[in-house]
């Protein structure tokens, strides 16, 4: 499912711009993704689309999230973490950090790989239209041992 969405996201530069389903999973079809991995895409991105709807942007600065057991068992320690973190700089406002965990929460994995976490993140902006700054797209897909110290 992971690699369907990394293709859309490279292939379209916003949501309403994908194609409708059918002609959608001809395509991904074509390009040699696998049937089940097509549809349990399409499903996840279904789900996308209803949060994304519902997003207001609007909660109180002094909200706290506390994860339940199931969360944090679903999600993985590092995964939180790193949700954590980005919210915490002030890159993931708390609507948006609802909404990702929403999405990892029914994506599965037990826990989820940090890597899938951090293309579901990269998906939410794309769902909203909102691209994240450039030191973010870093943070998401350059290795630690990649990165250049200043």
């Amino acid at each position: 499912m992971f690699d369907v969405l990394v293709y859309l996201y490279e292939n379209y530069w916003r949501p309403d711009a994908c194609p409708d389903h059918d002609q959608l999973s001809r395509k991904l079809t074509a390009v040699g993704f696998e049937t089940d991995e097509i549809q349990e895409a399409l499903h996840w991105l279904d789900g996308l689309a209803d949060t994304s709807q519902g997003y207001t942007g609007v909660q109180s600065d002094d909200a706290i999230r506390l994860y339940s057991d199931r969360e944090i068992e679903s999600l993985g320690e590092t995964s939180v973490g790193f949700v954590t973190f980005l919210e915490s700089a002030g890159v993931l406002p708390p609507p948006m950090r609802e909404m990702v965990i929403d999405r990892a929460m029914a994506a599965g994995g037990n826990p989820l790989d940090l890597d899938d976490m951090k293309i579901i993140i990269l998906m939410v902006f794309w769902s909203l239209g909102e691209e994240p700054d450039a030191l973010i797209l870093d943070e998401l897909f350059v290795a630690p041992e990649e990165r250049l110290i200043h």
